[in-house]
């Protein structure tokens, strides 16, 4: 990986991880739509603007990252970047079945989100990221 290429603490993305699990869940127990919205959101500012600039990434910087010590790992942005655009899919799914009356919608889209979320908190296994592997092994390199 060159310097070129923004890189993130492994820990940020699994952290990020993890209280996105916590809101999901919450959100599938309440059916809450504007909850899944508001994960929409941070879903997109980890997307488009980055895992900088993320709600939960600034949490991690601030809060978390100062007590674990230095960084030991770091793995390239864009993976966990498109990890994000696929969550912010699943959670506008979500957030509009349950906001537009199809409560079934809105729970199976916020709960495939919650168990990719799970995953990746749990064991480290990021779907999105992997996603974006597999495409970018199958699409022709760009000239």
């Amino acid at each position: 990986m060159s310097s070129a290429t923004p890189s993130v603490d492994v820990r940020g993305p699994r952290f990020a991880a993890w209280v996105t699990s916590v809101v999901l869940a919450v959100a599938l127990l309440t059916g809450s739509g504007v909850l899944v919205a508001v994960q929409a959101v941070v879903f997109a500012v980890g997307a488009f603007a980055g895992l900088r600039h993320a709600p939960y990434g600034l949490l991690f910087r601030t809060l978390v990252a100062p007590r674990l010590g230095p960084v030991r790992e770091r793995e390239a942005e864009a993976p966990p970047r498109f990890a994000q655009l696929v969550g912010l899919l699943f959670a506008v799914v979500g957030a509009a079945g349950y906001l537009l009356g199809a409560p079934v919608v809105g729970a199976v889209a916020t709960g495939l989100a919650l168990v990719a979320a799970l995953l990746n908190a749990v064991t480290g296994f990021c779907l999105g990221c992997e996603m974006y592997l597999i495409a970018r092994r199958a699409l022709p390199a760009r000239a």
